[in-house]
């Protein structure tokens, strides 16, 4: 059967925090030359750009943040803390930066592959908590669907693109009353608005972990959640 094509430019250019529900159980496939990876999407987050002091938008365009201010339905793909990248989604008008970040999905197509990626080798599937692990977190998903800065502006509403989101799986979307909502993952500022959403009950959702400042010591010490790589991973 062939793949339906990927949501259109429209879906994305809306306030993110209207798009970021409506991605849930939607579908994040990317293709590369040893293959394909597809993810069911299943923890989201919003950020508002200029009016939200979590954004990386917040104190206005950079060269690192650039992709946010463009067209929506683009990757905004940044490295964190020199061992992780995140992927977000571009929302809203051009020159009006906000983004959705990918903060977890569960494997639906390329598991093997996707083990071999988050191990670093050879690796099997061994189970169904195995699988469920997979891309589970921002730096998990990355991993998994072996996105890194070469993705960074990709267009995911090209269905010629490597890098796609496919509408979801149920045509109508997923009930209000699967979806959850609560403060974002590990940030410093802007922690408390409900701008995380997540499918309730899934097992693919990552753990969640208020922010905890660094140490300040001798030497700089990374947040032991960030360097999990499970948790929300922020500059």
């Amino acid at each position: 059967m062939a793949e339906p094509a990927p949501l259109p430019r429209g879906f994305f250019d809306r306030p993110a925090t209207t798009v970021a529900p409506e991605l849930l159980g939607c579908v994040l496939v990317h293709e590369l030359g040893d293959g394909v990876v597809a993810a069911e999407i299943v923890e989201v987050e919003a950020y508002m750009g200029s009016a939200d002091p979590a954004s990386h938008a917040f104190r206005g365009k950079t060269a690192r943040n650039e992709v946010m201010f463009g067209e929506p339905g683009h990757a905004y793909v940044y490295f964190t803390y020199g061992m992780h990248f995140c992927v977000n989604l571009v929302c809203g008008p051009v020159d009006e930066p906000a983004a959705v970040l990918l903060r977890a999905g569960r494997v639906v197509e390329g598991a093997s592959l996707a083990a071999v990626r988050r191990s670093g080798g050879a690796a099997a599937v061994d189970g169904s908590r195995r699988v469920a692990q997979l891309a589970s977190g921002p730096a998990r998903l990355c991993q998994a669907l072996g996105i890194a800065r070469a993705q960074n502006g990709a267009d995911a509403c090209d269905p010629g693109g490597a890098l796609r989101v496919l509408g979801p799986a149920e045509s109508a979307g997923l009930a209000a009353d699967r979806i959850a909502t609560g403060p974002r993952v590990g940030v410093s500022t802007g922690a408390e608005v409900p701008w995380r959403f997540w499918i309730a009950g899934d097992p693919s959702v990552s753990a969640y972990r208020a922010y905890a400042p660094r140490r300040r010591t001798g030497s700089p010490v990374l947040n032991v959640t960030a360097a999990r790589g499970d948790g929300n991973i922020q500059p």
